[in-house]
């Protein structure tokens, strides 16, 4: 999607303008909209670097030579900021280490991916399977939301079941795992949720996907404390995603074929420990209200 040029505004003493007030440090007028108005802001990284935004006026000229000297001027404060510098060291050191070393495999997956894992995971930056769960380039196809979310298939289009379509009836995955983690926001989110809660937000949005598992959990969970009854939603939702998966009547064939299998997985980066489980198909009730049979429970700390 094309992304409109920044919206710039000049300090020009001379020009005619209309009255102004000032919120921030920022000149608006005080009566018409802006349309299509875009900021953009550099940010500073570390105040121990030095690194600032200073909004300035001049005599005649200045504003010209700021521009002049733009380009320079962020270049030189993202070169005083390590943070990209350090990205760079990582990726120089996967390249030595990992690439070159293994270059056969990497130019094989130039060509072709064959993964055997389709991974749904939150979005959280403390829950990265890759780490986690050492998969490497190649082994597993993978798509993060808030609270690990699986939508029906009557919920209509979303990025998470665009990934389903194309793991599951082009790379012909044998295994979809969906990882849910210990302190989830998007589970208290939906567990701070009231019924009639009105409030619009992209978040409560998504989130109320799975509130039949708050259902559930509250009511399993209804003389525990919050905490206690998010950390029962959060594997709840994660079994309520497992029966969403079959919703799919793509998926639910290549289950019932013994195709494809599904696993459930919990994260919990308290005290690092993980268990998973696989769907019982023929044991699971698909009905409204349905329940989840589980098999092949693990469990690793």
């Amino acid at each position: 999607m094309a992304v409109p040029a920044p919206f710039s505004l000049s300090s020009d003493p001379f020009a005619s303008k209309p009255a102004t007030s000032t919120i921030f440090g920022y000149s608006a007028p005080k009566k018409g909209n802006f349309e299509h108005t875009h900021f953009s802001f550099f940010t500073a990284f570390r105040r121990n670097q030095g690194c600032t935004l200073k909004a300035s006026m001049g005599p005649p000229g200045f504003t010209e030579k700021l521009n002049n000297n733009k380009l320079s001027t962020l270049v030189d404060a993202e070169d005083g900021c390590d943070i990209f510098n350090d990205l760079k060291d990582r990726f120089l050191n996967f390249k030595k280490n990992k690439y070159l070393k293994d270059i056969d495999h990497f130019e094989n997956l130039a060509k072709v991916q064959t993964p055997k894992f389709m991974v749904i995971a939150c979005a959280d930056s403390r829950v990265c399977p890759s780490n986690i769960l050492g998969f490497q380039p190649g082994e597993a196809f993978m798509i993060r939301n808030i609270a690990n979310l699986v939508p029906t298939f009557e919920s209509g289009p979303s990025e998470t079941n665009a990934a389903l379509e194309f793991a599951v009836n082009s790379l012909l995955v044998e295994n979809i795992l969906v990882i849910g983690h210990s302190c989830c926001g998007g589970i208290r989110a939906l567990m701070s949720m009231e019924d009639d809660d009105v409030e619009k937000s992209f978040i409560k949005s998504w989130v109320i996907g799975g509130k039949k598992a708050r259902t559930k959990a509250k009511a399993a969970a209804s003389n525990l404390s919050f905490d206690e009854q998010c950390t029962h939603c959060e594997k709840e939702s994660i079994n309520h995603s497992l029966l969403n998966l079959l919703t799919y009547p793509w998926i639910e064939e290549k289950v019932a074929n013994k195709e494809l299998c599904i696993h459930g997985g919990y994260y919990n980066f308290v005290d690092c420990s993980f268990e998973k489980w696989t769907l019982d198909y023929r044991g699971t009730k698909l009905e409204e209200n349905g329940r989840i049979a589980a098999k092949n429970k693990i469990f690793w700390r």
